[in-house]
């Protein structure tokens, strides 16, 4: 149902997962673990879903928090459950114990973040967009101001498209090397002309590292490729089907 990284599971008063899509009960395109509030599945059963996702981090249904994600540089400080409509953002830091902080992903990083010692915990959406606009180092700036440093910071990238799946255009390859200028190494020649693979995990890497945390994991594994595990958004729209099941990975401080 989910995968740990032992970077955090070696730190105290932590929970974590990133949940893959077995364990739910969402069925067809969403089967089986679908997390996604914003996806075209039956509510109750995402509801239902995420209550199974809350239960494994013994955290309260309500407790498992998720943002309004826009591909945006922005992070959230959290306090306790959203009231009303879920702040649009896409990183997430609290040092409340008993929330779970969720982000949803179907190809972009999962990024969670933990300082043990401050108990301050984060987790970050970085698609390429939220990579190179900032929403990594936002994430750990939030964390600071909730007393965290940044080399005391694990970081872990949970299941996230690999190089070798992600073919991207020339609008891409021109834009990315205006706006992330001394990163082409992360574009590799793909076969097709004027196209490029291109190794998003290792560019939130080299931007955790840039930033100065204490120590940062990329546990290595593709959702395009693992098909059985996770849901991929390119994937979907290789096959031109109607939507997708979106992953959860997740953070909590215990009580």
């Amino acid at each position: 149902m989910f995968i740990q990284a032992p970077a955090l599971s070696s730190q105290p008063g932590l929970r974590h997962a990133f949940f893959t899509r077995e364990g739910g009960v969402s069925e067809g395109i969403y089967a089986s673990l679908n997390g996604g509030v914003g996806s075209s599945d039956n509510p109750e059963k995402v509801q239902e879903n995420r209550r199974r996702m809350a239960e494994a981090l013994s955290v309260a249904p309500a407790s498992l928090i998720s943002v309004y994600q826009v591909h945006s540089p922005d992070a959230v400080i959290v306090e306790g459950p959203w009231r009303g409509e879920r702040p649009k953002a896409d990183a997430m830091v609290t040092s409340v114990p008993g929330l779970a902080l969720g982000i949803t992903t179907a190809d972009c990083g999962p990024v969670l973040f933990a300082d043990a010692q401050a108990r301050v915990i984060g987790a970050a959406h970085a698609g390429w967009r939220g990579a190179v606009t900032g929403v990594l180092e936002s994430t750990v700036e939030a964390m600071e101001r909730l007393g965290a440093r940044h080399d005391n910071i694990v970081a872990v990238l949970g299941p996230t498209i690999s190089q070798k799946a992600y073919e991207v255009g020339p609008d891409f390859i021109e834009r990315f090397t205006a706006e992330a200028p001394g990163h082409e190494r992360f574009l590799k020649e793909a076969e097709r002309p004027g196209h490029a693979m291109f190794d998003l995990p290792g560019f939130i890497g080299a931007r955790l590292k840039a930033a100065g945390i204490g120590a940062f994991t990329d546990l290595g594994l593709c959702t395009y490729s693992d098909e059985e595990r996770f849901f991929s958004y390119r994937r979907t729209t290789h096959r031109q089907e109607p939507d997708y099941g979106r992953l959860i990975s997740a953070i909590a401080l215990t009580p």
